[in-house]
């Protein structure tokens, strides 16, 4: 994107924030979903200030950095604006994924602004991997998870490699340019990620992510929570008490809208009683503590074991859901085929 293209996005997620963003209340920020620190250091640092002015009572400020993106000033800017969670997209600690995956760093950047992180106060610094890259295997794997246990990162999210369409990763595969790790390694690796990360103290909370105790990225769980929340930019989707609304993914589009004082969602929708709670259900099993039955009620009137009685039971069967002590959760075994599994509690 051209710079002036960029500066005038920022302005806009700037404006949309100031008309749509309470200036209280809201607890935690996350600033992502692309790479922020490829920004110039001037709009980050604009995007930055603006989100913590208009968030005073936000806990948790996460931004998004690659390796190599952020020096010890940047790093120093952002803590001082208030951020104080950094997510770190290392991907991989072997230079062949990292290559293949192409990224444009090596794996001494991943250890350079780790330590760059800590020099300048960040005390709760998560780290992305991927697993399942074209040549790698369950060794391989373990070193990379060993690496990152080495670093004493405070969260992981762990995430099988995906070949999404158009891109030119699935071009490549479709070309039988790309050999993908079969599906049964593909599944033996993600156990390894939990047996691994808990085994250095690294606990997995949600299918793909793990954390040290107290260190669970909030902003996710309020995520998983069906929770409300403001999303900001071209393409954001947003969440507001039941009505789920999405903003012009064109830029022009949606700088123009915004820089009218026009609303910038594309699309809006509000979910009906049963929607919101079959959303609620499978946004909580993602979850390893599941759904808990007394707090879904709460939020959605709704009895959790009666509204879902058939695919509570047949999975329970097949040894892929348990309920005990209040809750609703997915097994081990379920884990691997959770997206499956999550389908039959969309509807009822």
């Amino acid at each position: 994107m051209a710079e002036h293209n960029t500066e005038a996005v920022v302005n806009a997620m700037i404006t949309e924030m100031q008309r749509q963003v309470p200036s209280g209340g809201v607890k935690t920020i996350y600033i992502g979903g692309g790479s922020p620190s490829s920004l110039s250091r001037e709009l980050l640092l604009l995007l930055v200030y603006q989100a913590a002015k208009q968030c005073p009572d936000a806990e948790e400020f996460t931004v998004e950095i690659n390796p190599g993106q952020a020096d010890m000033e940047l790093l120093f800017e952002l803590r001082n604006a208030g951020v104080n969670r950094l997510s770190i997209g290392a991907q991989s600690f072997i230079q062949r994924e990292l290559d293949f995956l192409g990224r444009k760093y090596d794996t001494k950047a991943i250890d350079q602004t780790i330590r760059q992180a800590r020099n300048t106060g960040f005390d709760n610094i998560s780290m992305d991997l991927i697993f399942a890259v074209p040549g790698s295997d369950p060794d391989s794997w373990k070193r990379n998870l060993n690496r990152a246990a080495e670093l004493a990162v405070e969260h992981i999210s762990a995430y099988s490699l995906t070949y999404e369409h158009g891109t030119p990763l699935s071009r490549d595969l479709d070309a039988g340019m790309v050999k993908p790790v079969d599906e049964e390694t593909d599944r033996e690796m993600y156990y390894i990620a939990i047996d691994e990360l808990e085994r250095t103290g690294i606990h997995q909370y949600e299918i793909s992510n793990f954390a040290k105790p107290g260190f669970q990225c909030r902003h996710n769980l309020n995520y998983w929570a069906n929770g409300s929340y403001f999303g900001i930019g071209p393409g954001a989707a947003s969440y507001l008490r039941g009505t789920r609304s999405t903003n012009y993914a064109d830029i022009k589009k949606y700088t123009d809208a915004a820089a009218k004082g026009e609303n910038t969602a594309q699309e809006t929708e509000t979910l009906s009683e049963i929607e919101r709670a079959c959303e609620t259900a499978v946004l909580n099993l993602r979850r390893r503590c599941g759904i808990e039955t007394a707090e879904f009620e709460r939020k959605t009137g709704f009895d959790a074991l009666r509204l879902f009685a058939e695919p509570v039971s047949n999975y329970q069967r097949q040894g892929l859901i348990k309920v005990e002590n209040g809750r609703i959760c997915l097994t081990r075994d379920a884990l691997v085929i959770a997206d499956s599994i999550l389908c039959d509690f969309s509807t009822v």
